[in-house]
């Protein structure tokens, strides 16, 4: 029956060969007098000798308890070390961990805030934020390629968990400087309608882009949306400078659109927009949750400091 000795008999057997005394042990270890009796029974049971001597004065160690303590001390004290050493190499995250964005250009202040909190918590690792291609956007978070990426809502994908918001972006569309909207102080989807777009259904999965985007306008006026092949950001800002087309985008992509020929109109009847942190919902990575937990707290204490 030795084999089936367990740790916690051996902890109230070591803690009572050093106090000699049921009541200092148990307070000693957060047990009852009672629970430490029961632990040194089972342990003597298991041994087949007594290992102390009680009587209503005095408790004392005999021969076998004396020679027990002598020889398994040491090795407990190592037991406790290497356990010690596991749980803290579990607790010291490190390596990399991989933020997909669209552009550096586009990763919010509140994020940074939380990459600079999580590689200060975490020393041994650090984030790496990854460009996202133009078009299908989610493609390296389905293969793995990064652990989580900034996502724009609405997103309904069984696979990938939406995590707390990051941005939230006021409607704007990106126009030629010498275009007929650009002098308006605001435009409406009507107003667009009369001009080519570029179809996001290639960089969107469908049902955000026609959320980012509608198809048709609040009269029902369908949008004038046009395939093109753009392979990057870079050509459709050209397209935009150029007077070929107008796009529908949000405030704080102006750095990504920055061209002296395209300014900004606020569009008066899209919602705000709003980005998620996101990432799949099978990945375990501590990593990755530790880096969410922060997020969590980081970002919520953001949008509470800032004006509605």
């Amino acid at each position: 029956m030795w084999a089936t000795v367990e740790m916690g008999e051996i902890r109230v057997f070591l803690t009572l060969a050093e106090e000699l005394h049921f009541g200092h042990t148990a307070d000693r270890l957060g047990l009852t007098q009672s629970r430490v009796s029961q632990l040194l029974r089972s342990l003597e049971t298991k041994l087949g000798e007594p290992l102390l001597r009680r009587t209503s004065r005095q408790v004392s160690l005999t021969p076998a308890g004396a020679r027990l303590r002598r020889e398994l001390s040491p090795a407990y004290n190592e037991v406790l070390t290497s356990l010690e050493h596991c749980w803290r190499a579990g607790q010291r995250l490190e390596g990399v961990l991989h933020l997909g964005v669209t552009s550096a250009s586009a990763v919010h202040p509140s994020l940074l805030d939380v990459i600079e909190t999580f590689e200060a918590e975490h020393p041994r690792c650090r984030v790496e934020t990854v460009e996202l291609p133009f078009r299908d956007r989610l493609s390296p978070l389905r293969r793995c390629e990064i652990e989580l990426m900034v996502a724009r809502l609405p997103l309904d994908e069984p696979q990938i968990v939406l995590g707390p918001v990051v941005s939230i972006d006021q409607r704007v569309l990106a126009v030629a400087k010498d275009h007929p909207l650009a002098s308006n102080a605001t435009t409406t989807l009507d107003e667009i309608a009369k001009y080519p777009i570029l179809d996001l259904e290639d960089i969107y999965p469908r049902h955000t882009a026609e959320a980012y985007v509608p198809t048709t306008t609040p009269t029902g006026r369908p949008l004038h949306q046009v395939r093109l092949d753009v392979a990057d950001i870079s050509e459709l800002v050209i397209l935009i400078a150029r007077g070929r087309i107008v796009q529908p985008t949000v405030a704080s992509a102006a750095a990504r659109f920055a061209h002296p020929n395209i300014v900004f109109i606020p569009i008066s009847d899209l919602p705000l927009s709003r980005t998620v942190l996101a990432w799949r919902r099978q990945d375990s990575d501590p990593r990755l949750r530790a880096f969410i937990a922060i997020a969590r707290q980081h970002l919520r204490r953001g949008r509470a400091r800032s004006p509605a």
